[in-house]
This record gives structure tokens, sequence and C-alpha cells, in this order.
């Protein structure tokens, strides 16, 4: 066995076990609410909004700041879906039921999640223009890879390297923007 494969199987079997205890946790109904809450607002809308605000009431790069953070958006959009064909993993809800969420996915595989590269990649990029905004666009993020994971959607690694990739895409298109 590599040493690769290795910790391949490692981050598998810690991701499996961590999806057993979510999938069967009965989750407070605040804790479901807040989750699907939190996925919706990843489904797109809260960024738009987010933006829109920014384009109206921000200051003189506002857009700069946009159009970085929708750069880094799309680019992740590209990127996410080319690794999910690639890597063609099963998401948690196709390998084990969830006691609670009946969400259905957006896609069909699971590794990166889609979900979280984009709030990385717009929070981030947004908050470095503007650093007053970053603890509350950071909170949405988090909120929405968090949620991604206790809807049985994804796995705790496709949210950690969704938010890499985010992360990374976010200081890319600022550092070409600015």
């Amino acid at each position: 066995m590599t040493a690769r494969h290795g910790m391949l199987h490692l981050i598998a079997t810690g991701d499996h076990k961590l999806m057993r205890k979510v999938n069967r946790w009965p989750a407070p109904k605040w804790v479901r609410l807040a989750a699907i809450g939190a996925t919706r607002a990843g489904d797109g809308w809260l960024w738009y909004l987010v933006g829109l605000v920014i384009l109206l009431f921000g200051p003189a790069d506002r857009l700069t700041a946009t159009a970085a953070a929708g750069s880094a958006a799309v680019i992740g959009i590209g990127i996410f879906i080319l690794l999910k064909k690639t890597s063609g993993r099963k998401r948690p809800c196709e390998i084990e039921p969830h006691c609670w969420a009946h969400i259905l996915p957006p896609d069909q595989f699971s590794f990166p999640s889609g979900h979280t590269i984009t709030a990385f990649a717009v929070s981030v990029t947004l908050g470095v223009f503007y650093p007053a905004m970053l603890p509350a666009l950071l909170l949405c993020a988090l909120c929405i890879a968090a949620s991604r994971v206790l809807l049985g959607m994804h796995f705790l690694s496709d949210v950690i390297v969704g938010a890499l990739l985010g992360t990374g895409l976010a200081l890319s298109s600022h550092a070409v923007f600015a």
C-alpha cells in the first residue's frame, strides 16, 4: 500500500464514520431548518443578492470586487464539474439513507462540494476587498459547507477540499483584479 493510497483510505474511513453518525442523528428541528436554509442560500441566490447590494451601494471599487468574485465563482463551477465527473464519488445519501433529510442532490457526484467552492470563492474574494464584511461572509460560507454534510449531500472531505479550492480561487481572482 502506497502512502497516498493509505492516506486516501484513512480519509474515506473517517468520512464514512462521520456519515453514519450524521445520517442517523435525529437533529433538533432548529438544526434541520438551519441546515436546509443554509443549503438553499448556497444555491446561488444569497451570492446574487450580496453582489447586487455591493453593486448598488458599494464604494468606488464595487465593479472590480463583484467582477473578481463572479470570476472566481464561474471558474469554481467549471472546476467542480470537471472534478465531479473525474472522481465519480457517490454521495453519502446514496450510500446510506438519511433519517430526516430528503433533499434531492443537484447532481450525481459528491467530490468536491460545489456549494462550498462557490461560497468560499465569493465570500473570500469580497471579504478581501471589504475586510469589515469578511466575518459575516465567512460565517455564511461555513454554514453552507456544514449544511452539505448535515444534509447527507457531501462527505467532510468534500467540503474541506471545496473550501480550499474556493479560497485559492478567491485569492487568485483578487490578485488578478486588484
